[in-house]
């Protein structure tokens, strides 16, 4: 099943934009983290619904810091998280930025919530395609193991 299709079923499992790309994420490492993905909920539709940041922009970038972030106090900063992170909403600017540079839900989809019905899926698997590429490009292994 290729990636598109899997969204697809998780979306028919009641996930949203936001836990579809953690959730792809976790598995890519072999993880399951239910408390994560509850709570990665909470940046779907533009931060809960408000219409602000893209939950596909921000759940990218906690992605991105899923691997390459701090998870212990023993762990060094890694520098590369911050690059990569500027590079996906710079990609994700030009990409979706309605010619703009926007980033919020509601003008991606220009204030029409029947829009993202379409829009979105395009969107959640360019920006998972993205974090991957830029997980790669950054000597990351996806597995987790590096």
């Amino acid at each position: 099943m290729d990636d598109l299709d899997y969204m697809k079923e998780l979306k028919g499992q009641g996930f949203v934009c936001s836990q579809i790309l953690l959730k792809m994420g976790l598995e890519l490492q072999g993880k399951d983290n239910p408390d994560l993905i509850r709570a990665i909920q909470g940046l779907a539709g533009g931060l809960g619904y408000t219409g602000d940041v893209c939950g596909s922009l921000s759940a990218g970038a906690c992605l991105l810091g899923m691997y390459a972030g701090k998870g212990t106090p023993e762990d060094e900063d890694d520098p590369r998280l911050y690059f990569m992170i500027a590079d996906l909403v710079k990609w994700f600017k030009q990409e979706y930025g309605q010619g703009n540079g926007a980033i919020h839900c509601d003008d991606i989809v220009n204030n029409q919530g029947t829009k993202s019905i379409a829009h979105c899926p395009e969107i959640v698997a360019a920006t998972y395609q993205k974090v991957k590429d830029l997980l790669v490009d950054n000597g990351f292994d996806l597995s987790g193991m590096d």
